[in-house]
């Protein structure tokens, strides 16, 4: 396995700048944001696959620095219920495809997306709770209607294209929010569409990540290494549904940390056994959301929580003593 980050939160220096970041600090891949929510500071796809010469630039940035892509990233929402929006959303993935293709990138990370309640509406509608009744009409419409048909097409479209792997991060918000979900829409669609597995999203929800990697199995897809202290105190008042700001981390009920300050190392170590009972051998690509650090402090101290514990060499064919 390889240590990779998401290398979204270095969007205020260069990509140049970013990848000698994380290069010096023994990073070997990285994810690229390009388009959606992580925007696309280092990588435009629709600039890049227009011309040759800033493609090559991008590549070579990469080789200089000894780093390689692990997956392009492109979160957004090409279900949402305006259909200006959802078109943004989609001719991002798109863009991303296209450009992964011409990388040798086999992997493009996204969300699922959440349409609104019914054709009428104007905002998504994301639904948590079986009654009243309506919400199962809610949820027959998105996922019949509207979520189903669009990854058919749109994962048949990425097959072309030789994407063999959509990662969805399981993110609530959205119709794909936890391993259940995750799975539904991998039968129904196919398994091209798999999970990138954030375990930060898991910890708020009650979910156990070392359970769900055993329950998702070959379904995972890619790996957010990004860590959730539940606050212990606000949980006891308020439940772990909290939609108050980030910003308020004394009065939340949870909050995004660095791993390592919502899990000791024993915990990650759990997770790096159970990543690799089900053949996940791919990467840990770092997520920096914590708002208690800056970023070059969190993504440094996260690169020294996951370096002793990531097994980099294949797992062994062999056991030479049995």
């Amino acid at each position: 396995m390889k240590l990779s980050v998401l290398a979204v939160a270095l969007g205020d220096r260069s990509l140049d700048k970013a990848l000698e970041f994380l290069s010096v600090r023994g990073v070997q891949q990285v994810e690229v944001g390009c388009g959606g929510y992580p925007g696309k500071a280092h990588c435009d796809p629709a600039i890049l696959l227009s011309d040759e010469k800033k493609l090559q630039e991008f590549k070579d940035t990469f080789k200089k620095h000894n780093l390689s892509i692990s997956a392009l990233s492109t979160h957004g929402n090409a279900v949402h219920p305006i259909p200006e929006i959802a078109k943004g959303y989609h001719d991002d993935f798109v863009n991303a495809v296209l450009l992964a293709e011409k990388l040798g990138v086999d992997r493009v990370v996204t969300f699922s997306g959440c349409p609104g309640g019914s054709p009428q509406d104007l905002q998504p509608n994301w639904v948590t709770c079986a009654w009243p009744p309506e919400y199962q009409d809610i949820l027959e419409y998105q996922w019949n209607d509207v979520l189903i048909p669009y990854w058919e097409k749109t994962a048949a479209f990425a097959k072309d294209h030789g994407i063999e792997k959509i990662a969805f991060e399981m993110h609530p918000g959205f119709c794909v929010y936890n391993p259940e979900t995750m799975l539904k829409i991998r039968s129904a669609v196919g398994p091209v569409l798999g999970a990138n597995f954030d375990p930060s999203h898991l910890f708020w929800q009650g979910i156990d990540p070392v359970a769900a990697i055993r329950y998702l199995g070959d379904a995972i897809y890619f790996f957010h290494a990004k860590d959730t202290k539940i606050d212990a105190i606000n949980t006891a008042r308020i439940g772990v549904l909290d939609t108050k700001h980030y910003s308020d981390e004394a009065n939340r009920a949870w909050v995004f940390r660095a791993v390592g300050y919502g899990h000791d190392a024993s915990y990650w170590k759990d997770i790096m056994d159970n990543l690799r009972l089900v053949g996940y051998d791919r990467v840990m690509s770092i997520e920096h959301e914590d708002s208690l650090m800056s970023i070059d402090e969190g993504l440094t101290k996260a690169v020294n929580v996951l370096k002793p514990i990531i097994m980099h060499d294949p797992k062994p064919g062999t056991m030479a003593w049995a």
